[in-house]
């Protein structure tokens, strides 16, 4: 139960947190077509994800429900986009590059084909 409420708190904080900072990259960049506030969200969530992760192999005195908080509630609330970074990174990092290659390109081509098809679904329904 613990680690549900600390899974809870973290996602609540990091989803209001990348809510604040989309809107306000928003708000500066209102008349690019570039989609700043999702990319500016998702670099930066790659950013902290990185910091923690190295901070945590330096010192590894964190406890699981310190990394629970962090990487699965805040950072996951804030955005998932940085753990896919990190786990394509540790891939990289245990010399798996194919694997990483394929869960990149995977990731994504079947990530943008989901999104179609939902939308296709959605098409057969009644009004």
């Amino acid at each position: 139960m613990q680690s549900i409420v600390l899974v809870g708190l973290g996602g609540f904080i990091g989803s209001i947190a990348r809510y604040l900072l989309g809107g306000l990259v928003l708000q500066m960049t209102a008349q690019d077509r570039f989609p700043a506030g999702t990319f500016v969200v998702n670099v930066l969530g790659c950013l902290v994800i990185g910091l923690l992760a190295g901070a945590f192999e330096r010192h590894p005195g964190f406890g699981p429900d310190v990394r629970l908080f962090l990487f699965t509630g805040l950072l996951g609330g804030f955005t998932t986009f940085s753990a896919f970074g990190l786990e394509t990174l540790y891939l990289l990092r245990r010399g798996d590059t194919g694997i990483a290659v394929l869960y990149v390109l995977g990731s994504v081509t079947l990530g943008l084909v989901a999104v179609w098809l939902g939308f296709k679904l959605i098409e057969f329904l009644p009004r």
